[in-house]
């Protein structure tokens, strides 16, 4: 079959944009201040969401006081959570926190060293980029982009910068994925000869915010503000709050999900990207008015790029209409299984003795032993303030004082975004999708 590069026109009507900052329309705000030892690091809140509150806050908390950070400014294009912001953090920290209508108000201020971006999906990447150019560390939620314009810009900007980026990929700063990925680089697990992973839910309302919704007035928000290089359409309350049911502004279960196991992949491995995905799925049963699927399984071939004789599959599979199978991360090699659910290495699946000796081999089973540290991981649905969240925090901020390289840098943030990208485009066409590693663009069979 002829292979044809994804385009506006034969793929979604996607954005096309040379860099970030042109496609937004917005102009560049450069500001830095020469960070002491003991200086404090003043941090602004970019996007004052349920994961900002919840979650990346009270990890940040944490930590600052012993690493002499504070939080100084939210900024936020909807009015409320803007004066939300402002009220808890005054409570949380008994500082006064300074409200900001926009990125180009924050950055202009001079106000902040450092910022932590909890914005709508479609937006991280080009939230890091203005974060950059205004000479800012960060630490930016996943998914980092759902386009390759958007993850192309975003990878040139930072490396091109000596600034510290952080995305939220927090499983790399788990203790037990941590072990499991020295289990693996060890060689002591074999090669792995294939992977499964499932995200199930049973839950109607997953990112359905009706009360928001029926709440939320165009006069409240920035909405030329909120597409920002997204095609322009008429104000609609629920591509504001409930984005992640809506393409272009998120995939929803890839981009919430997925990209979190299937980074794990790529740091076991140092595997880049997927050599090929399909995607079946659909909205099979919540017909609320979303588009993105209620249901949907990957299966993507890993590998050597060069070297089609090696490698394995993963199969992903998530659903939000039954929640039967839960949460689950399995490795297997031919001497067993690692399961980063139990936190278990064992011989389950590992070749037997009997099926050994009848090819004249020998039997090939793991020892068992646990990967269990203090500490956990997000595996459960429900991605509050945990333990792990925590650690990838303290990372970055660590990372911010010392400019050594963090946990989840700008490379683990562009590889999942190409195993997304290839996803979404596995999702919308039906087909085989490829890469172009030369052009670094994704390609349908």
């Amino acid at each position: 079959m002829t292979k044809k590069k994804i385009t506006r026109r034969n793929f979604i009507k996607t954005v096309s944009a040379g860099t970030a900052g042109v496609a937004m329309g917005l102009p560049a705000v450069h500001y830095k201040r020469v960070l002491g030892s003991n200086d404090r690091v003043r941090v602004g809140i970019v996007g004052f969401s349920d994961r900002a509150r919840y979650s990346l806050i009270p990890a940040f908390l944490w930590h600052a006081k012993e690493l002499n950070f504070e939080i100084v400014a939210v900024s936020d294009i909807w009015n409320r959570r803007r004066e939300e912001g402002v009220a808890v953090l005054e409570k949380l920290t008994g500082n006064k926190v300074t409200p900001m209508q926009n990125n180009e108000e924050l950055y202009a201020s001079g106000k902040v060293d450092a910022v932590i971006i909890s914005t709508a999906d479609f937006q991280h990447a080009l939230h890091c980029i203005q974060g950059v150019e205004a000479g800012c560390d960060v630490y930016v939620e996943k998914p980092f982009a759902n386009t390759m314009e958007d993850a192309s810009a975003a990878l040139k900007t930072v490396k091109d910068s000596d600034k510290i980026v952080q995305i939220g990929t927090q499983r790399r700063s788990a203790p037990n994925y941590i072990n499991a990925n020295e289990v693996i680089r060890s060689g002591r697990f074999g090669d792995i000869v294939a992977v499964e992973m499932t995200w199930n839910v049973n839950q109607p309302g997953r990112w359905r915010r009706p009360g928001l919704v029926a709440d939320l007035k165009e006069q409240d928000v920035d909405w030329k503000r909120y597409l920002m290089n997204r095609p322009h359409e008429p104000w609609d309350p629920r591509k504001y709050i409930e984005y992640r049911l809506f393409w272009p502004y998120s995939s929803g279960i890839p981009g919430q999900w997925m990209v979190h196991q299937i980074d794990t992949v790529h740091w076991f491995t140092d595997l880049p990207r997927p050599r090929s995905v399909v995607v079946n799925g659909g909205l099979y049963l919540w017909k609320d008015g979303r588009k993105n699927f209620d249901t949907l399984t990957a299966v993507f071939d890993y590998g050597p790029l060069k070297d089609l004789t090696r490698g394995f599959m993963v199969a992903y599979s998530s659903r939000q209409t039954n929640s039967a199978g839960g949460t689950k991360e399995l490795y297997f090699s031919n001497g067993g299984s690692l399961n980063l659910d139990t936190n278990m290495v064992t011989s389950t699946g590992g070749l037997t003795q009997r099926m050994a000796q009848a090819m004249g081999m020998e039997e090939n089973k793991l020892a068992e032993f646990s990967l269990a540290q203090e500490g956990g991981v997000e595996t459960a649905a429900n991605t509050g303030s945990d333990p792990t969240t925590v650690a990838h925090m303290r990372n970055w901020m660590e990372c911010v004082r010392s400019r050594q390289k963090p946990n989840a840098d700008i490379h683990a943030g562009y590889n999942h975004s190409v195993a997304l990208c290839m996803t979404i485009a596995a999702m919308h066409t039906g087909k085989r999708v490829e890469f172009n590693d030369s052009k670094q663009e994704v390609v349908i069979n």
